[in-house]
């Protein structure tokens, strides 16, 4: 892609300081996202995938600043979010919003669905009175709800319901990024299809770009045009989808499309069983923070001590491994 990315995000980190005794002094750090990089295009999808606990979800609400990194850069349409205070930081969050994971937790039980919808509206000073009504009964329609849902209340919907509702929401203040929590994963495999279905039309009406954030691999291949795989905070492999399903370099990406279930009762897929657990981001190991795990048969005493750059092995291929050999580059001339 020649245009300038819509997103840049360049070394975030954020950490969780760990305090103990009566003093509560700080003794060490929870290292959730530990120096993540990548690039996210004007109606792109770059999907963030990883085992529970990899900081994908960390790193979504970090670009936003619901929670504030520790250090790095995040530059969206050529802004630094992270210098951006009060009034200038509201006015961009106009622009970026969040579609989370659970539909039920993330909407307030004691307000109408309308009302929900209608506060984005309000705040940036969108729209109020019959036109905030007028633009809420829209958007449930445009989600596939019907607009006299406005008078009710988020426990009368079902969970599926319940997402659609938090699009509209996410959609009501017409932002071009969306960062989208696990936004199928609570919901029941009957109804992820429908959600994922509403999300693809949605950007392509609207031109909307979204970090989709999941564990799902079979979402992701339907959902991502690119892959960033993540393991303890790190992106350890970022290709295109099809390069990442076809030709995965990293190991531990290897073994999480072993586990992807095969939609054929016949065909057969060689499972990769990686040992021992991930190891805990408050002790991160030394180097290669995969290389405890790692069944790469180069694996030598080099990997416990180099940290392995993500580094483009091929065209469009980006992959932390030190024992993966660089493949042929076109040479660039001037």
């Amino acid at each position: 892609m020649s245009a300038a990315p819509l997103l840049e995000v360049r070394n975030l980190t954020k950490h969780f300081p760990i305090r103990t005794g009566l003093l509560q002094r700080v003794t060490g750090a929870v290292k959730a996202v530990d120096g993540v990089s990548f690039d996210v295009h004007a109606g792109e999808t770059l999907a963030l995938v990883g085992e529970s606990g990899c900081g994908k979800t960390t790193t979504g609400r970090s670009i936003l600043r619901l929670i504030e990194p520790t250090s790095g850069t995040v530059r969206f349409d050529g802004t630094d979010v992270l210098a951006l205070r009060g009034e200038t930081l509201r006015r961009m969050r106009r622009r970026m919003q969040i579609i989370f994971q659970d539909p039920y937790g993330s909407l307030n039980p004691r307000m109408t669905v309308g009302a929900a919808i209608k506060e984005g509206l309000i705040v940036h000073g969108l729209a109020e009175g019959s036109a905030a009504d007028r633009r809420v009964s829209t958007l449930l329609d445009e989600v596939g709800l019907r607009p006299e849902y406005a008078a009710r209340y988020p426990h009368e919907f079902s969970g599926g319901q319940r997402q659609r509702i938090g699009i509209a929401r996410a959609l009501a203040v017409e932002p071009s990024f969306i960062v989208c929590d696990e936004p199928v994963s609570a919901l029941d495999v009957s109804v992820q299809a429908q959600v994922v279905n509403l999300l693809r039309d949605l950007q392509r009406e609207r031109g909307l770009s979204y970090l989709f954030i999941a564990h799902d691999l079979a979402v992701v291949a339907h959902m991502a045009d690119r892959v960033a795989v993540m393991y303890l905070g790190r992106i350890v492999e970022l290709a295109p989808r099809r390069t990442i399903f076809s030709t995965p370099l990293m190991p531990y990406t290897q073994a999480l499309l072993s586990a992807v279930p095969v939609p054929d009762p016949l065909a057969t897929r060689q499972r990769i069983l990686l040992p021992g657990d991930p190891p805990s981001p408050a002790n991160p190991p030394s180097g290669c923070v995969f290389h405890p795990r790692c069944p790469n048969p180069r694996k030598d005493a080099e990997c416990t001590r180099v940290v392995p750059p993500l580094e483009e092995k091929s065209p469009g291929h980006f992959v932390a491994c030190i024992k993966q050999p660089r493949l042929h580059l076109p040479s660039h001339t001037s």
